[in-house]
């Protein structure tokens, strides 16, 4: 099965759905998207805009979601922004924080079900301050 993201005038993505790999292969049985695309719009409408997406993330990064943007420079899906302080990783296509990573947590934090989880309102009041550490109780 193939699968392929309907995007919109934003390239945001509106819909993906699962198309018979019998519905992408030519005559000879290879798959080529874009006859998986002329299918699609076949079945959807002719003025609509298709990209073939994969589960095995071999194909643009990752698997297309609801909402994710295909970024045609990367060629790749990007997720929604989490964050206004995030930027883009133009070699990964991730959002990333303007502190990078999340510190470790210690043997001691894991056990005890802890993460740390992003405060953008702090990152505004104070740059150097972004990560919080939440344990639960």
């Amino acid at each position: 099965m193939a699968h392929f993201a309907q995007l919109d005038e934003n390239n945001v993505v509106t819909q993906v759905i699962v198309v018979s790999n019998d519905d992408t292969s030519d005559i000879n049985g290879v798959e080529t998207e874009s006859i998986g695309i002329a299918f699609c719009q076949k079945l959807v409408g002719a003025d609509t805009n298709w990209k073939q997406t994969s589960y095995n993330n071999n194909l643009r990064v990752r698997y297309a979601g609801i909402g994710y943007i295909y970024n045609e420079e990367l060629d790749a899906f990007v997720p929604p922004k989490p964050y206004a302080s995030w930027t883009l990783n133009n070699a990964t296509a991730d959002w990333v924080s303007p502190l990078g990573d999340a510190p470790a947590l210690t043997a001691e934090q894991t056990a005890a079900g802890s993460y740390y989880d992003w405060d953008e309102l702090g990152y505004q009041a104070d740059n150097t301050k972004g990560w919080t550490l939440i344990t639960p109780e």
